[in-house]
């Protein structure tokens, strides 16, 4: 029965990824608690993914220590999807990307929880000047520290119907004459399929023979793309036909300074230096080694892209 299978915590659950994820782990029959500050808000996407009981939506911030204790507590599996890709006030890149995943990983050591998979991201090793790159290394390690047995996954851009970067150009180019290349379009993305990456988590979940545990995954879809490659493949799929404008690092930059300030900035100085480093595996195939064949860009976004 399914109020006896295995409790999964998804924290952050309710986002992009976490759909996935959740949608995934209910076909296996886990129970699921989804863990976020406005869960209940997204209560639609989830009424077809799981018996009845068998996902809770639960509003949480996950800075509310207490109260996610008691989410993890009875847990027997947790996975950590926060992120963000901008620090604004109490949503900093210290708070979410360093703090928060010790704190996961502090209390699923103390409920003895069987494994706990940590979300991260592939950074380049010279990424080191970003105070987004600074905050996820730093994650990483003080989980690893306290729970040394936690899987890391580090994933590239993610891409599906709902994501934030192939379909942010896309409408971009739907009201501009002009695409930007910052420092000239030329960094390498290797973009996963935001389905893939939830399989990626499934899988190590299901890893009884803890052949995961303490180990990083990078992953990263079959096919490297330049910005401007992946802009000129949206324009192809779209039909469209955009002026690809190069802008330098400097004038970027001051671009930033003034972008940054709005309530979400589709761009920060920390990400123009993050645009200075491609975002491409480094060391290992991570789907492959768990067994995942990934989707090319080519064969999905066509199927959302207008």
């Amino acid at each position: 029965m399914v109020r006896d299978n295995p409790i999964v915590t998804v924290i952050g659950g309710a986002g992009f990824l976490g759909s996935y994820v959740v949608r995934r782990l209910a076909k296996l029959g886990f129970r699921i608690q989804v863990v976020s500050r406005n869960a209940s808000l997204k209560a639609q996407k989830f009424n077809v993914a799981g018996a009845v009981g068998q996902i809770a939506l639960i509003d949480c911030d996950a800075t509310n220590y207490k109260k996610l204790e008691k989410c993890i507590e009875k847990s027997d599996y947790v996975v950590n999807l926060i992120g963000t890709l901008y620090s604004k006030g109490k949503q900093n890149f210290e708070s979410l990307h360093h703090a928060l995943p010790q704190k996961i990983a502090e209390l699923c050591s103390k409920h003895k929880v069987k494994k706990f998979v940590h979300v991260s991201a592939i950074l380049h090793e010279s990424a080191g000047e970003s105070q987004y790159a600074k905050s996820k290394l730093a994650g990483e390690k003080a989980v690893l520290k306290i729970y040394p047995k936690a899987v890391i996954l580090r994933p590239s851009v993610l891409f599906g119907a709902e994501d934030n970067f192939i379909n942010m150009f896309n409408n971009m180019s739907k009201i501009s004459l002009f695409m930007p290349l910052i420092g000239g379009g030329n960094t390498k993305f290797q973009p996963v399929y935001v389905d893939d990456v939830a399989a990626s988590i499934s899988a190590c979940l299901q890893d009884k023979e803890g052949a995961t545990n303490g180990k990083i995954f990078e992953l990263g879809g079959p096919k490297v793309y330049s910005m401007r490659g992946i802009m000129e493949l949206i324009l192809k799929i779209t039909r469209r036909k955009r002026i690809l404008l190069s802008i330098p690092f400097p004038i970027a930059k001051t671009i930033a300074c003034f972008t940054g300030l709005l309530p979400k900035p589709p761009l920060t100085l920390d990400q123009v230096i993050l645009l200075k480093y491609d975002n491409v595996l480094t060391n290992q195939d991570g789907l492959k080694e768990l067994g995942i064949k990934p989707k090319y860009l080519e064969s999905i976004a066509p199927t959302y892209l207008s």
